[in-house]
């Protein structure tokens, strides 16, 4: 899964990580040699979070209005999500996934509203590069904690990195476009953090060891999506799900 904690940005600080280490012991639940280092990273991004969160605390709107600004930036992804599930060899969600932009994109006013979903029946299959490697065969690798990003493994480092370089939205648009794509995505990031924010708190902010309670979650959740995905059951997974609910 993706953070809600506003840990994302262009950081690219995992471009050797595709070569680190070996094969994690099969003991293991999770492959954390570089804790240490994973650790430092985790405390810069919490202050970064926290210094978000405080910036954007006088931001008071309707909730409905945070919806559509999420809606509108998770619409942007979706053209991504099709290559990827094209890549896969998995029609399905790469034929719904288009039509879901295609209607939000027009019908529900450039997504800030979800008629596909609502209307038609068609909700996003999340995925990415890093589900991708997963199908082709790449193994996890070790946990690591990317600057700004926030949880993930070296394959789905890399798996960012390819989605951040071949996101056919980057590509099509420019200059002023461009500019007006930003400020959707970031305005999207502004809403999740507004509408989770008791749920960031209590994992990164309230948490005994937020670290590794942070590990955890990404790993279980990251995990259950693919594996859930790879056994063709739909309701393996739900992308709208809290993962920190009980």
């Amino acid at each position: 899964m993706q953070s809600l904690t506003l840990q994302t940005g262009a950081l690219a600080v995992c471009a050797v990580l595709a070569g680190c280490g070996g094969a994690p012991p099969q003991e293991e639940q999770f492959w954390d040699p570089h804790e240490e280092q994973n650790r430092s990273t985790h405390e810069f991004n919490k202050n970064l979070d926290q210094v978000f969160a405080t910036a954007i605390k006088p931001i008071v709107l309707p909730d409905p209005v945070f919806v559509g600004f999420s809606n509108a930036s998770s619409n942007l992804g979706l053209p991504s999500k099709v290559v990827n599930s094209v890549l896969q060899g998995r029609a399905e969600p790469a034929v719904e996934n288009t039509l879901r932009f295609v209607i939000n994109s027009t019908i529900g006013i450039g997504g800030l509203f979800d008629p596909a979903g609502s209307v038609f029946g068609l909700h996003e299959t999340d995925t990415d590069f890093g589900e991708t490697l997963y199908v082709w065969g790449w193994s996890e690798g070790a946990y690591i904690v990317l600057p700004v990003v926030g949880p993930s493994t070296e394959r789905d480092a890399v798996g960012w990195l390819v989605d951040l370089a071949l996101d056919p939205v980057n590509v099509m648009f420019e200059g002023q476009d461009a500019v007006a794509v930003t400020g959707v995505r970031i305005a999207g990031k502004i809403a999740d953090r507004k509408r989770f924010g008791d749920t960031v708190d209590s994992v990164l902010h309230e948490s005994a060891d937020s670290y590794a309670q942070t590990r955890l979650l990404y790993l279980q959740s990251r995990r259950y999506q693919l594996s859930g995905r790879q056994e063709n059951d739909a309701d393996a997974f739900d992308p709208y799900e809290d993962p920190y609910a009980e």
